[in-house]
């Protein structure tokens, strides 16, 4: 969902702490009205308006997300699998990652330090499922050299995480 991709991390945008705050509030519910926005942290509605464009086209802002109940949806069961890619595979980060991606069972992929080179989070209908989508998908990818698969009991999100610069 994200159509503004900031691709240089070597320097990211500065944020001013109104702009902070805007994001603070933002990240707790995304659907928050301009209006309301603007009279959380203290500014006119014209002004939270550009504000939330300009960190918007800077990359700050990515997309807007809804919080979905996977059970409602048919998925209940979660899983974050591991993946290590074989050595001579290194070249294929970007195509993994690409082909994860768009897998309708995937709700992220990260590109991780450690002994592991992914971690896919997963949500699928059951276990029969899983072990499928860990099968077909992942051990006969010939870029795949190894998966540990860990069933989520359960998510919950962080209350505690801001903007604030740390």
């Amino acid at each position: 969902m994200a159509k503004n991709v900031r691709t240089d991390r070597q320097h990211p945008p500065e944020i001013a702490p109104i702009d902070r705050a805007i994001l603070n509030v933002l990240r707790r519910d995304a659907r928050t009205p301009n209006n309301a926005v603007a009279a959380q942290v203290g500014i006119a509605p014209s002004t939270c308006l550009g504000r939330v464009r300009r960190l918007e086209e800077s990359g700050a802002i990515l997309g807007y997300h809804a919080d979905v109940d996977l059970e409602a949806c048919g998925t209940p069961l979660q899983a974050m699998i591991a993946v290590r890619l074989r050595a001579g595979a290194r070249h294929q980060l970007r195509a993994f990652t690409d082909s994860m991606r768009s897998r309708p069972e995937v709700i992220s992929v990260y590109f991780v330090a450690g002994n592991e080179d992914f971690l896919v989070h997963v949500a699928v209908r059951d276990t029969a499922a899983l072990r499928d989508f860990v099968l077909e998908q992942l051990s006969a990818t010939p870029q795949v050299a190894a998966t540990q698969t860990n069933l989520i009991f359960e998510q919950v999100r962080g209350a505690a995480w801001s903007t604030t610069a740390t």
